[in-house]
């Protein structure tokens, strides 16, 4: 039989990496910048995450407390994709790189900066696997209400879950409040239609690039953090994030650029991730299991047909999405 209860509290945390980083992706895509790095920013966001537990348990010998061992992997998070985003701000905005370009080129930097660092912890901790284990500093970034258990299913299916998970849902409502109901979300959304015309109304462009591209990087590193330190009870693999960035990106045009929608959409797509899972097979037809495991990607496809076939312009991109602003040109 198929366990509900069991299933919809794996998706949902499943999805939490994924509404990371299509919230940050949907800021960014707002401003006009197409950030296809966002796999790497999430990538980075998760070894730097990890080096800082790494250091942290390292000092501490033992002696943890939770403020530290939550605030110095966050803060390490936050701090280098930031970094990612200044870098991809610079090559873009400033120098006016090819933003699809700089994002592959992001996305594959990221992925290698995470494996030389992630494979030199592993050696430094001395580990007969080629794996890293943070369970201590896990933990604390797991830990549900202590009454959650007492609930019974309402309990596993709403209480169950590390802070991050729940940062995550109130990022996405907040960013959908600042986009659409707020003066700074107007002038983004200007940024991100016409930057001409918000250039003439006096709206400062590039300043509008940076921060939504910064905000939206760190935003999504967060999603590489709670990946290692939650989903995967702070084990750190090379190669482990699979595709999730780029689902991620997917679920951009799949919530029509509003991050209210991605919520409900990353849920369903991380259901759909690990659904080959719940899905009785028998020994006889595990060759189905494998066909199961296609069905997010099907989706996908199905989704960016769907997509395209749209006509109302609420529906589409920002206008200059993907495009340089040239001031001089206005």
């Amino acid at each position: 039989m198929f366990d509900i209860v069991a299933f919809i509290p794996r998706a949902i945390g499943q999805s939490v990496p994924l509404l990371f980083g299509c919230t940050g992706e949907i800021l960014t895509e707002k401003s006009g910048n197409l950030n296809l790095g966002i796999p790497g920013v999430m990538y980075v966001g998760g070894i730097s995450g990890v080096i800082g537990a790494f250091v942290y348990e390292q000092q501490s010998a033992g002696n943890m407390s939770a403020f530290p061992a939550i605030m110095i992997p966050l803060a390490c998070s936050l701090l280098g994709s930031l970094i990612m985003g200044l870098i991809y701000c610079i090559l873009t905005v400033t120098l006016r790189a090819n933003q699809n370009v700089t994002g592959l080129a992001m996305t594959t930097f990221g992925v290698g900066i995470g494996n030389f660092f992630g494979g030199s912890l592993i050696k430094l901790s001395g580990a007969d696997v080629p794996s890293i284990a943070l369970s201590k500093t896990s933990e604390y970034f797991s830990a549900s209400l202590p009454f959650a258990s007492k609930l019974g299913w309402f309990g596993k299916l709403f209480l169950s879950y590390g802070f991050l998970a729940y940062t995550a849902f109130i990022v996405a409502i907040a960013a959908t409040v600042i986009i659409y109901k707020t003066r700074v979300g107007l002038h983004l959304r200007a940024v991100g239609e016409s930057p001409n015309t918000a250039d003439a109304a006096g709206i400062n462009v590039n300043v509008y690039k940076y921060m939504a591209t910064c905000l939206g990087c760190m935003i999504a590193g967060l999603g590489g953090l709670y990946y290692v330190m939650d989903y995967a009870s702070g084990v750190w693999s090379n190669d482990a994030f699979g595709d999730r960035g780029w689902l991620a990106i997917a679920l951009v045009i799949f919530s029509i650029w509003n991050p209210l929608i991605g919520i409900f959409a990353s849920i369903l797509f991380g259901g759909l991730y690990i659904v080959y899972l719940y899905i009785p097979t028998g020994m006889d037809y595990m060759e189905f299991k494998e066909l199961y495991k296609m069905i997010p990607y099907v989706v996908t496809l199905f989704v960016l047909v769907l997509t395209s076939m749209r006509n109302k312009r609420e529906n589409q991109p920002p206008a200059s999405l993907g495009l340089s602003f040239f001031r001089e040109e206005r």
